[in-house]
């Protein structure tokens, strides 16, 4: 899934720390969601989605075929 979390977080001056506490889960987490090397839970991404006062779909997506 991709997604604009690290966009998001340089437009609000957060560091993956800083948004991790927010949401509740470790640095390493942010990490690899923002490097797409793992999908949060829905639950996650709609607390991920408050942060930010975007839609989940705003952040997340699936990759359009080719």
């Amino acid at each position: 899934m991709k997604n604009i979390l690290h966009i998001l977080r340089a437009e609000r001056r957060l560091s993956q720390d800083d948004l991790a506490k927010l949401v509740d889960v470790s640095r390493q987490t942010i990490n690899a969601i923002e490097r797409e090397k793992y999908d949060p839970s829905l639950s996650l991404a709609l607390k991920i989605a408050k942060v930010f006062d975007k839609k989940v779909e705003e952040i997340f997506f699936l990759e359009k075929e080719k």
